[in-house]
């Protein structure tokens, strides 16, 4: 997210835009919102053109939209927030039971942010959404990192450290399966919370081996163990091999603070919402 993003997001009262034909929908958003964040101002909108009524009556700070609206899309609508006069770049979500296909099809644009899956339901969104507004962080929570420049990893520990996190660095896959291993067989002390992974690592394995290697070979489901994949790559077709093979998400290098901070938080707080035995 740029600079300003945050900057508007910090100054101004949180003025979120919910863009949804469904009345109902807008208003269980709404209550949601209302109810966990009770200074947001929450402006329903049932389509493109209410959209832009409301953009000319004020900023917002925040846009979730459905992809299906009576007069265009959710892209489209992303397009028109992005250039819309007076208006700072803030985070546009689209939020749909389709979301995962779209994103494996990488059929999203440059103007959507980011991506919600209606399927874990409106408290998790509230939740998710928080996460861009009012971030809370989760102390104490291990993240698993594994990057093989020393360079970036310094860089991208200290923005998960200042979120009070624990970060267990290493450069290679083969380290990364050693800790998971020994986490497995209740040899460690310490429980990995989330993965992290560069795609490119050095050695014979690489970042889509670990996501193939904790589904399959460890087991453990999406909400058990969440793993992110940091690239650089745009092809969508590795792109969505990724998220196919497990991943939980795609971080976009060069990677931006925010948008890093929100992604992981999010799924650590699913998994802790999730913390039963190992899902398969």
């Amino acid at each position: 997210m740029r600079p300003q993003a945050l900057k508007h997001l910090v100054d101004a009262a949180p003025r979120v835009m919910v863009v949804d034909g469904s009345k109902l929908v807008r208003k269980l958003i709404a209550d949601v919102l209302q109810r966990e964040l009770p200074q947001v101002e929450v402006v329903g909108c049932a389509c493109i053109e209410d959209a832009r009524q409301a953009l000319d009556a004020g900023p917002v700070s925040l846009v979730t939209t459905s992809l299906t609206l009576s007069d265009g899309d959710g892209l489209a609508l992303a397009r028109m927030v992005r250039e819309a006069a007076g208006q700072a770049y803030v985070p546009v979500i689209v939020v749909s039971g389709d979301a995962q296909q779209h994103l494996e099809q990488r059929r999203f644009t440059e103007y959507v942010t980011d991506y919600f899956d209606k399927a874990l339901g409106h408290e998790a969104l509230a939740s998710f959404i928080k996460g861009y507004v009012q971030p809370e962080t989760i102390p104490g929570a291990t993240i698993l990192y594994i990057e093989d420049s020393r360079v970036v990893a310094e860089a991208t520990k200290r923005m998960l450290e200042r979120q009070s996190l624990n970060v267990l660095h290493v450069m290679t896959a083969e380290e990364a399966f050693a800790l998971l291993t020994a986490e497995s067989l209740g040899r460690s002390n310490t429980r990995i919370d989330l993965v992290l992974t560069d795609v490119t690592l050095k050695g014979e394995l690489s970042g889509r081996d670990v996501v193939e290697r904790v589904r399959v070979d460890f087991g453990y489901g999406k909400r058990r163990l969440p793993v992110l994949v940091m690239t650089g790559d745009g092809n969508p077709h590795n792109q969505s091999g990724l998220l196919q093979s497990g991943a939980n998400d795609l971080v976009q290098k060069p990677i931006e603070e925010r948008l890093l901070v929100t992604k992981v938080l999010f799924q650590l707080r699913l998994a802790r919402l999730n913390d039963k035995p190992v899902l398969r």
